[in-house]
């Protein structure tokens, strides 16, 4: 029996050590895996975090939820790597967060912005682009100088407080996004369309699209992180 876990871990931490014991061979393919409640015991954790582990390793095709009948093993080694997949999760929770803060930000910029804003965030998008030959994290540092001046234009001391504590982990998520994708390899302007409408939707009020162009880039973010292989 595999020891229980003695600390406070995360969900995927429980996952790792689920899918150790299907690559030793313990659940065959086919077979039906323990209850929640009895996983829960033998791991030493909750049973959402549980849940949570199972809906990860089923989301790499390892395992299938039937309805009414349990959780069943379809593989017992993850079609990808999964350190990149703890790495994707990691960064997709971040950009989780950069929804529920820039989105509402880009709102509120488009119907604050005074002429010194919109100054401020055409300076950022130039530093944007000059720091396209320079390494991933110069270029990152100057992608989310532009977010910053956005943030800055809703005239929002909270939101922007709350920004800046943010700030260092974003930093630390999008070099990882960058080097785990390989973005700045396929593209080294990756976005530039994207953020200089963004940038001209607040300066010219249009909130709507401004909404629409912040969400549509984070989705399309999340979406690439979150996507297998």
């Amino acid at each position: 029996m595999t020891a229980p876990l003695r600390r406070n871990l995360l969900a995927d931490q429980a996952a790792d050590q689920l899918l150790g014991r299907l690559a030793d061979g313990e659940w065959k393919v086919g077979a039906k895996l323990p209850g929640e409640t009895t996983l829960a015991a033998e791991l030493g954790v909750g049973r959402s975090t549980i849940r949570e582990a199972l809906r990860m390793l089923a989301g790499q095709g390892l395992l299938r939820a039937r309805q009414g009948a349990g959780v069943y093993v379809e593989r017992t080694t993850p079609a990808v790597a999964w350190e990149g997949v703890l790495r994707g999760q990691a960064i997709a929770e971040v950009v989780e967060v950069r929804n529920a803060i820039e989105v509402e930000a880009a709102r509120l910029a488009a119907a604050r912005a005074t002429a010194d804003d919109v100054a401020a965030m055409r300076r950022a998008l130039t530093r944007r682009e000059e720091a396209f030959p320079l390494g991933d994290r110069a270029f990152v540092e100057a992608d989310i100088e532009v977010h910053r001046a956005v943030v800055a234009a809703a005239h929002n001391r909270v939101l922007s407080e709350l920004f800046e504590t943010f700030v260092p982990r974003l930093t630390e998520a999008m070099i990882d996004m960058v080097e785990l994708l390989g973005t700045r390899t396929h593209d080294p302007e990756p976005d530039a369309d994207d953020h200089r409408a963004l940038v001209d939707a607040v300066a010219t009020g249009d909130a709507a699209a401004a909404v629409a162009i912040s969400r549509a880039h984070l989705d399309a973010m999340l979406a690439a992180v979150q996507k297998p292989g």
